[in-house]
């Protein structure tokens, strides 16, 4: 369990730690894997999510991906790009929270993904929470914690150290 003075220097108490849906890129599960290319490339992403036409997360893109769909062991088919729909190769095993999220099951997922994606009781794509905004929590409670609390070792802590 996350100590709440712990949790109130990991979340900012003036942003949440879930970038909208409106600020995220995304693709949809339409999209031809050259546009998914040309999202990813821009924005420098490793990966997006994808989303139906309800704004409904389905799963995720990512560059591996769209490579190992257009590559056969002999060549690179960049023609393909403009073939095959998202859909067709998408990652549909992604990590996920719902809005009432318990911040110990975020900091579990984070450790193998760079970020989880948040969603509502209908599967609506409500945002993300990325390893950059935990980290930059965990960088205020390195910088900050000891201007704003005096810590103290507990004595059963001590004495197992000692023995």
């Amino acid at each position: 369990m996350i100590s709440k003075k712990i949790k109130s220097f990991l979340i900012d108490t003036d942003q949440s730690l879930v970038k909208p849906a409106e600020e995220v890129a995304v693709v949809g599960l339409k999209n031809r894997l050259n546009h998914a290319l040309l999202i990813l490339t821009s924005d420098k992403y490793a990966v997006v999510p994808v989303l139906d036409e309800q704004s409904r997360m389905r799963g995720l893109i990512s560059m591996p991906t769209i490579m190992q769909a257009i590559m056969n062991i002999e060549n690179v088919h960049f023609e393909k790009l403009a073939e095959i729909e998202v859909r067709e190769v998408m990652d549909t095993d992604y990590p996920f929270v719902y809005e009432d999220y318990e911040l110990e099951d975020v900091l579990r997922m984070l450790v193998n993904h760079a970020f989880i994606t948040v969603v509502d009781e209908k599967n609506n794509f409500k945002g993300i929470i990325t390893r950059s905004e935990i980290l930059k929590g965990t960088n205020r409670i390195a910088h900050d914690l000891e201007k704003k609390y005096t810590l103290h070792e507990k004595q059963e802590a001590r004495e197992t150290v000692n023995q």
